[in-house]
């Protein structure tokens, strides 16, 4: 986060409060950045946790946390540090990936849907399919995502 944005503050206070979740009101945001636009208070897609085209979005991810859960009556937003454990099964060595795996190596990644989809050469259903444990990538697919997990640096642990 370049520390001439204008979100150059909130990236600082959620990286320096140490904490795995934290709640903050609308006037702190506000008292923050020395400002909060109006669609902040009244369009939840504000909050999104999106990748690209959102600098709001770019301070809390590269401090380490998505958006959890926003009110926009009560005027609060709880940031949450992803789970960094995760529950990994193999069979034969190979990795088993899951739903939740998945979605964790995109989110590390800090990619879209469609993005990873590219980047495996499949389509962004079939992702969306994963994600929400339709089904789970075939063993050919698991191998794979095992390398790109790998090349990314992603670390999901020893498994069961």
């Amino acid at each position: 986060m370049n520390k001439g944005s204008k979100y150059y503050s909130l990236f600082e206070h959620l990286r320096r409060s140490g904490q795995d979740e934290i709640t903050l009101t609308f006037a702190k945001v506000e008292a923050l950045l020395g400002g909060l636009p109006q669609s902040a208070r009244s369009v939840r897609g504000w909050w999104s946790n999106r990748s690209e085209g959102a600098l709001q979005a770019q301070a809390w991810m590269e401090a380490g946390y998505h958006v959890v859960e926003l009110d926009l009556d009560k005027e609060r937003v709880t940031f949450r540090k992803p789970v960094l454990k995760y529950n990994v099964k193999r069979e034969g060595g190979a990795v088993l990936w899951t739903g939740d795996l998945v979605k964790a190596l995109r989110a590390h990644m800090n990619l879209t849907q469609a993005q990873l989809a590219e980047e495996l050469g499949v389509r962004q259903q079939t992702v969306s399919e994963w994600e929400s444990s339709v089904y789970e990538p075939k063993r050919a697919m698991s191998k794979y995502l095992t390398l790109v997990a790998e090349r990314a640096g992603f670390e999901y642990g020893k498994g069961g």
